[in-house]
Order: C-alpha cells, then structure tokens, then sequence
C-alpha cells in the first residue's frame, strides 16, 4: 500500500505522510515515495509551492524503530544515502516548502518539519527530539536545521534533554512559525503556498540555495555518526526498550 498520498491545490502540491497505524513513520519505503514525488514535483514547472502534512491528526511520529536494523556500518550509511537524499530535495528545492503539523512531530518526524521553509501547526500538536532514549543523535538535518531555526541555546536544550514541548513554545522559539486552531493547520499552510502561484520562481529558489549552504558537511558528519552508533549495545538496548515499552539502562558501549 502507498504511504504517501499526493494531491494538486492550484499551483500547490500536497504530500500526506500515511502510514496512520504507526502514526505516519517514516518508514524507508516512504522515503522512497517523498523521493520519487519530490523529483517529479521539481521538475513540473506548473508546482509553485510544496504542503507536507500527516494523515489522521499526526504529523510524523519519526523513524520506523522497528527498522532500524542495520547490520554493518556499510548497510548504515546506506540507509543516510537515502535519507540524506530526501533531506537534499527538500531544503535544496527551487519551491518553497510549507509544513502543516497537527498532532506529534517526533525525531525525524521535527525534521521534515524543520527542513520546510514555513511550519504551520496546529495547537494540539507536540514536538520531541528523542534520540537520546535510542542510542543516536539528532538525524534527518536537524544538527543543521534547528539551531538556524531556533538558536545554538535553545536547540542545544531540546537535543540533550529530550523533552517533548507543545504548539506555543515552538512559536515562542521559532521553530514554528505560526499557530492555529488545532486541525487548521491544513488549510493555513495552503493559504500560506497560494501566493507563490504569483511569484517570481527563480529568486525563490536562489534564496533557498544561499540558505542551504552547510548543509553538505552537517549530512556528512551526521551519516557517519549515526551508522556507528547503530552498531552500539546502547542503540540495541535502546530499540529493544522502546519496542517493549520500557526503560532502558545504558553502559555508555
């Protein structure tokens, strides 16, 4: 079954995250399907502007744990392959992107939100950085992308101290960059794209080009880091926890 449902607003495209049994995670096959429906959106001149948003209230409640799997340090890196790809499409699109968050937007799931150009959430939803809890750090960009949002202080907060934060606090930090009625958040970011339809595409894209620079050696850094520490007993111990739903106990191996 596909995990991404695509849908045309005018010169806007829409991109559901839909795998609502697990609460929109982002499963590699999904990653694969925002890959295949970001490449053809970037080369259709009549898109103007790009909308991610979840099915069923959430946003994205982060990486797949059930696959985080890898074997090697090989097959770790060739999963960032992937995910950095996505992540390369989003930020370095000529389109602007626009992030509709209802309900969590959790790990990874903060990341797709963070690489939007905009992020429209409702006031439900809720924001985490847990990677802590896995044996990981920070992924999908977000060593890069929160602290240009938010500020080295507040990002340094949110990344060592896994705490989840709601709506407000996001808009209070810059996260988020608007808040509205919970289950708004849809229509608000649509209206927020609408107008590019009248704009002046290649300057968008060449600010959004300037902006992007770092982002290369913060991907590097970030694939290489997370593939070893995929190989810890922390990240074992941490995956199994969460799978069984209790608390870890880390050796620091």
């Amino acid at each position: 079954m596909p995990m991404l449902i695509e849908e045309r607003r005018g010169a806007t495209a829409i991109l559901t995250l839909h795998q609502p049994a697990r609460k929109n995670a982002l499963a590699m096959q999904m990653r694969h399907e925002m890959i295949d429906a970001i490449e053809r959106i970037e080369a259709d001149p009549s898109v103007r502007a790009v909308v991610i948003t979840g099915s069923d209230g959430t946003f994205c409640s982060g990486g797949d744990i059930s696959g985080m799997n890898a074997p090697d340090f090989a097959a770790g890196r060739e999963r960032f392959r992937i995910t950095h790809r996505l992540v390369r499409l989003m930020i370095e699109s000529a389109k602007p992107f626009v992030a509709a968050v209802e309900g969590w937007a959790a790990g990874a799931g903060m990341g797709v939100a963070a690489c939007c150009d905009t992020v429209v959430a409702g006031a439900g939803a809720q924001f985490v950085s847990p990677f802590n809890t896995l044996g990981l750090v920070p992924d999908f960009a977000l060593l890069h992308t929160l602290p240009r949002r938010v500020g080295e202080g507040p990002a340094r907060q949110i990344f060592l101290r896994g705490q989840s934060f709601d709506a407000a606090h996001a808009l209070r930090i810059g996260l988020v960059d608007e808040v509205v009625d919970a289950g708004a958040a849809l229509e608000r970011a649509l209206a927020i794209a609408a107008p590019y339809a009248d704009m002046a595409p290649v300057p968008l894209a060449m600010v959004k080009n300037w902006m992007s620079q770092g982002l290369a050696a913060a991907l590097d850094w970030e694939r290489n880091a997370q593939a070893a520490l995929f190989l810890t007993a922390d990240h074992t111990e941490g995956r199994d926890a969460f799978l069984a739903r209790r608390k870890p106990v880390f050796t620091g191996r």
